[in-house]
């Protein structure tokens, strides 16, 4: 496949609801406090684990969606001949390293966290870019590079003219991801370990997967999952309740149609309530709506940042996330570790791309968080 032109770049636990994953005692029922405990060993205050993935963005009208057979908003997985098609077809496309849970990082390394990534690439053009523009985001990053199969994984995303993104991802070499990979000491010394969603479709990956929650889980950290993609939920429903209500997930991010997708209910309220019976903690975000932290204690609205003009919003769940874990880590209050995330994703959605142009710790500051 041609490549396209690169246009631009590239402490302490808290108590989580009712229950604390490890030796502390709980708080009592409703008392959503985030209460510090020394974890002198965490080297990291997050590690993610995800696709290695190399977005390639251009915009689209709407028609060139439904020509394509491409759900608006949503994320479908393709093979290269896919890949070639879509590729021959977009309109004039700018290249930035990516990756639902990559970005997450890079959000959370922008706030000045101490973060690490596990993802598999090709030793490529692209494979090559994506790793330079992870470290060079200060995030430490080690998966060895595969010296054969399939290329580095892409992801082709056409932004319409209200800023919807809608996502075509190859995920190439990120599919042989490998329990191995998964660096049993850097696990061990994050904070809280990061998943996203979609690495419960390759097989290897969802095993890499499992190896990385028992690992955190036996060292005393959290679990984490993002959703990802309310199609990935109709793929994976039951395991991922699974997931949540047997704790290998203590902490649960979603959006909107994923909640409801995952109780298979379009009303938001009855998911929400549904949610607040399975999970530990668990934040769904709604858009201009801002979001809802959800626990034993109850379910608790954060306000959005306003957004002067929504220009892309490819990014904005992963970015709220980077806010919400980095606030987690550093033991605020879950208000104010959903106004860290609520920040993030207002910045991203401002500009094209997925991860952010501007310092996210000095734009917390600013806004005196």
């Amino acid at each position: 496949m041609t490549r396209p032109t690169k246009a631009s770049q590239v402490g302490a636990l808290p108590w989580i609801g009712r229950s604390y994953i490890g030796t502390a005692p709980a708080l009592p029922r409703g008392d959503r406090r985030a209460m510090e405990i020394p974890v002198s060993t965490a080297r990291y205050d997050v590690v993610g684990i995800g696709n290695a993935i190399v977005d390639v963005i251009a915009r689209a009208e709407e028609d060139f969606l439904i020509g394509h057979g491409m759900h608006k908003g949503g994320m479908q997985l393709i093979d290269e001949p896919r890949a070639h098609a879509i590729y021959d077809e977009m309109g004039p496309a700018i290249e930035i390293s990516g990756g639902s849970a990559a970005n997450t990082i890079v959000g959370a390394a922008s706030f000045g966290a101490r973060a690490a990534f596990v993802g598999k690439a090709k030793d490529d053009e692209l494979g090559r870019t994506f790793a330079h523009d992870i470290r060079a985001a200060g995030v430490a990053f080690a998966t060895p590079l595969a010296a054969d199969g399939p290329a580095t994984g892409r992801c082709y995303i056409l932004v319409t003219p209200d800023g919807e993104r809608t996502m075509n991802t190859y995920l190439g070499a990120a599919q042989h991801l490998a329990p191995e990979d998964v660096d049993a000491e850097v696990i061990a010394a994050s904070a809280i370990t990061y998943l996203e969603g979609y690495l419960w479709d390759p097989r290897n990956a969802k095993e890499a997967f499992r190896r990385a929650a028992a690992l955190a889980h036996a060292a005393g950290r959290l679990v984490a999952l993002s959703l990802s993609d309310a199609f990935c939920v109709d793929r994976w429903r039951d395991e991922f309740r699974d997931l949540v209500r047997g704790g290998t997930v203590d902490v649960l991010f979603a959006n909107e149609a994923e909640l409801k997708s995952l109780y298979q209910t379009a009303d938001f309220a009855t998911a929400a309530a549904a949610l607040r019976q399975e999970a530990r903690l668990a934040v769904v975000t709604r858009s201009e709506q801002g979001c809802v932290v959800v626990n034993s204690g109850g379910i608790e609205p954060v306000a959005a940042f306003p957004v002067e003009r929504v220009v892309d919003t490819t990014g904005a769940g992963d970015l709220f996330a980077a806010g919400f874990l980095v606030g987690l880590a550093r033991a605020a209050s879950h208000e104010t570790a959903a106004r860290l995330g609520a920040l993030a994703a207002a910045e991203v959605i401002g500009h094209l791309g997925a991860r952010p142009e501007t310092s996210l710790k000095a734009l917390a500051a600013q806004h005196g968080l």
